[in-house]
């Protein structure tokens, strides 16, 4: 019984596909009490309604993990466009309709240009930011409004890979700090007609690639076998 825990105490570097409506932390508790570890912990939050790679270290690798979080992201995903939501997602619903039948293709792609190369982004009122020791999205259902400062990051390279209005596939590679959210909602202002992120799934987190995660549910095979082992 000890056999996996000591691995997990040592230190290990886990690579897990987030589910869809799981939070980062649930991922978290998961493993932790998979391994029965109490240092475990995550590099770089995905959204409850994003999925990919997300980072899990534990033990002494724990001390690795703004190494890892400071590296550069890659993300797949889908914008709709023609409405926005107050959280740039669909954790609210869409409003503020708006006619999308004089875009072209040409011009949605060729709208990426500007938000390609050192550019600076607000991030959203209902995110993680902490502005006086509350989290803004707290504040923001409060009623209450905070404003955020632009943030200088680098999207290395942002393309259209598919459009079928309204839904317009991307494909993003960023440095750390990057809001997707924030990105689908001033792509939609750039074309005026508005937009918010409805999918979103992270591929890839520098050398570490979606293609090699485990789900949640091999993870928890893999330990049991590790268990039945001993």
């Amino acid at each position: 019984m000890n056999k996996p825990v000591n691995i997990f105490e040592e230190g290990q570097v886990l690579l897990i596909n987030k589910p869809l409506r799981w939070t980062s932390f649930d991922a978290v508790r998961k493993i932790r009490n998979l391994v029965r570890t109490k240092k475990v912990g995550h590099a770089g939050t995905l959204d409850p309604l994003a999925t990919g790679l997300l980072i899990v270290c534990t033990g002494k690798f724990t001390k690795r993990i703004n190494e890892y979080m400071a590296q550069e992201k890659e993300y797949t995903g889908t914008f709709t466009l023609g409405t926005t939501t107050p959280t740039y997602d669909l954790e609210s619903e869409p409003v503020n309709p708006m006619p999308i039948d004089h875009l072209t293709e040409d011009r949605i792609r060729s709208a990426t240009t500007a938000f390609t190369g050192e550019i600076y982004q607000v991030p959203p009122a209902h995110s993680a930011i902490k502005v006086e020791g509350k989290r803004v999205y707290e504040l923001a259902r409060q009623g209450k409004t905070v404003k955020l400062e632009p943030r200088k990051l680098f999207i290395h390279a942002f393309e259209i890979t598919r459009i079928e209005l309204p839904l317009v596939e991307f494909r993003v590679v960023c440095s750390t700090g990057t809001y997707i959210r924030s990105l689908a909602h001033d792509f939609g202002a750039a074309l005026g007609c508005g937009a918010h992120l409805s999918s979103l799934c992270r591929t890839r987190i520098g050398t570490f690639s979606l293609t090699a995660a485990e789900s949640i549910t091999e993870f928890e095979e893999r330990i049991k076998q590790l268990r039945a082992a001993l």
